[in-house]
């Protein structure tokens, strides 16, 4: 790897899979590594981690790694130290990693009671730079794939009628696209999934209703009726709480023989809040 620069101290390009995208609640299962230095040593590494919770079945879609695959590894925390000296005074690279990445691996660090400093790093972001340089709006995708300006953007007449002149040309440019509504939506689901606040909170009825988030995330919800019915009925007294879902928390605390009803006092706040 050839860089039309020299380098001053080391740059470590870096990559994470995880088991999600939440800062607090998810974690690291693999770490990818490419460590450049001023004398023009090359180093590669990958570590893989047990990240103590269940990896959920969309995040193996993503990355391929299941709990099978990490169940033998060690947690982060035992390699928490030897990678901290290991990006002592680096620069920092990769993509998307201003976003999200580098917050991941600051929050991992937290849990070991180390701190990832990023005072004095340079952090070079490939996606910032792919996204600044080549826009990725309704305005770009008409001069790609229409060949033409959109003279009318941001009226949302005109936005539609270059929206759909677009879809025409890529589904002409593209022969593998699906070339009904029902292929288009799964081709779309499989980039962007469409959520009800109901599956962001819970698995599909056929998994059994498992908590995808806050901090019972990886149990079921029929379990926590029984065991802690408390954070349920915080789940009922919560303003922004969506009907759907405080139905089925309803239910469960029914079928656990708990109340359904928020009690007199306040519970202590979810730690991770509501998300």
């Amino acid at each position: 790897m050839e860089l039309p620069f020299a380098l001053e101290r080391p740059l470590v390009f870096f990559d994470l899979e995880t088991t999600g995208l939440h800062l607090k609640n998810d974690r690291i299962v693999e770490l990818a590594l490419i460590k450049l230095t001023p004398q023009g040593d090359v180093l590669e590494k990958v570590r893989r981690f047990n990240p103590g919770i269940p990896i959920p079945a969309e995040a193996t879609a993503v990355h391929g790694i299941s709990d099978e695959d990490i169940a033998g590894e060690a947690p982060f925390s035992a390699r928490a130290r030897s990678l901290l000296a290991m990006l002592d005074g680096c620069d920092l690279a990769g993509f998307n990693v201003r976003r999200f990445d580098i917050g991941m691996l600051i929050e991992e660090f937290k849990r070991c009671s180390l701190t990832f400093d990023l005072e004095g790093r340079r952090v070079i972001d490939v996606q910032n730079i792919f996204h600044k340089e080549e826009p990725r709006d309704l305005s770009a995708a008409a001069r790609f794939y229409l060949a033409r300006e959109h003279e009318e953007a941001h009226t949302a007449l005109g936005d539609i009628r270059t929206s759909a002149a677009v879809l025409g040309a890529q589904l002409a440019r593209y022969p593998d696209l699906p070339k009904d509504l029902d292929g288009l939506h799964a081709y779309c689901d499989t980039y962007f999934p469409m959520r009800s606040e109901l599956d962001r909170w819970f698995s599909s009825e056929e998994d059994g209703r498992v908590f995808r988030r806050g901090k019972h995330r990886g149990r079921s919800l029929g379990e926590v009726a029984r065991a802690e019915p408390d954070y349920l009925n915080w789940m009922m007294g919560a303003d922004d709480m969506d009907e759907e879902v405080l139905a089925l928390v309803r239910a469960a605390l029914s079928n656990a023989g708990g109340d359904a009803l928020p009690p007199l006092f306040e519970p202590p706040p979810d730690p991770e809040g509501p998300a």
